[in-house]
């Protein structure tokens, strides 16, 4: 299994949106679910932080990530772009 793990500092006036899109029934789950290895997702929020968040996205293997990647990338740009403002920060830590 590969998993690719997402750390987010949420702007407190946007946390139902960001929550709308991250969570496992989201946008990006959605577009997640195009294709071939995907597992699932999870959005986990912070106890010391509510504007804390953590995202795993779970693939089979690497390689059906980096296949989605591929694929779906104006998609995933698009999406990327339009949740942008609902963050103060974002870090890939896995």
């Amino acid at each position: 299994m590969f998993t690719t793990v997402w750390k987010f500092v949420v702007r407190d006036e946007a946390i139902a949106e960001f929550e709308r899109h991250y969570g496992a029934e989201g946008t990006w789950a959605l577009l997640f679910r195009k294709a071939h290895g995907y597992l699932g997702t999870e959005l986990y929020r912070g106890v010391a932080n509510a504007g804390e968040y953590v995202t795993v996205d779970r693939w089979i293997d690497e390689a059906a990530y980096r296949a989605f990647r591929e694929e779906y990338a104006a998609e995933y740009d698009s999406i990327d772009r339009e949740c942008e403002e609902l963050t103060e920060s974002e870090e890939k830590i896995a």
